[in-house]
């Protein structure tokens, strides 16, 4: 689960929900749809080459979209700064897709229990130190294993995108996407010959599943 302290709470941090609501009734008034879109994103990597790491980066990112369909024409506007000033510029924008007005909005959507991706945050997982002890255990099992092994190198990417809805009827939609992956390659070299191997796995869960050696041993044995 994403913490209570790390979980992205756009209403709370930046905007009103009463004023970002009537901004977006104002934007969408005489559309047939139309919502608006919060994002934040955060993100790591890492990378392991020739028994040391080689580079670590950390990335953060958020921002908002807002959209108003009139038929077939679309007006839409997105800002990284989060603010109510920003916002009343973009309703502006969109505002102008539905110049003429007629329009009736649509129906919002069905409301599901079903979650696509588990409420996880990768970030929040193994510290910076075993992930770093993961990647050089990688590239000792593997020198390890074949001593034609001339350069081994592995990546370690986790990241979140969490996601937030407002729609013009008062609904509010909200997700987490996690992603993590691992990426490993070998060189081996025999008589003057080399060749290249590499494999990779991932998915949208936490780092657990794949830092266990039964994880990743199999793939990077092939």
């Amino acid at each position: 689960m994403i913490s209570a302290a790390n979980r992205f709470r756009p209403f709370d941090t930046a905007f009103d929900e009463t004023a970002a609501l009537a901004i977006l009734r104002g934007a969408v008034d005489g559309a047939d749809d139309g919502e608006l879109f919060l994002e934040r994103s955060r993100s790591e990597s890492l990378s392991f080459d020739d028994g040391r790491l080689k580079a670590a980066s950390y990335d953060a990112s958020e921002g908002f979209g807002l959209r108003a369909v009139a038929g077939a024409a679309a007006g839409y506007a997105h800002a990284t700064e989060m603010t109510e000033a920003a916002l009343r510029r973009a309703a502006e924008t969109c505002r102008l897709a539905a110049q003429g007005g007629g329009g009736v909005l649509a129906a919002p959507p069905a409301p599901t229990n079903r979650r696509l991706y588990h409420e996880i945050d990768p970030l929040e997982g193994p510290s910076f130190a075993v992930k770093v002890a993961l990647l050089r255990e990688i590239d000792d099992w593997l020198r390890a294993r074949d001593p034609r092994v001339v350069q081994v190198s592995a990546s370690l990417y986790g990241g979140v995108q969490e996601v937030e809805i407002l729609r013009p009827e008062g609904l509010r939609l909200a997700e987490a996407r996690p992603l993590v992956r691992l990426n490993i390659s070998v060189i081996v070299e025999k008589d003057g010959r080399r060749e290249t191997g590499s494999w990779g796995a991932g998915g949208r869960t936490g780092y657990d599943a794949l830092i266990a050696p039964e994880a990743w041993r199999n793939g990077a044995e092939e």
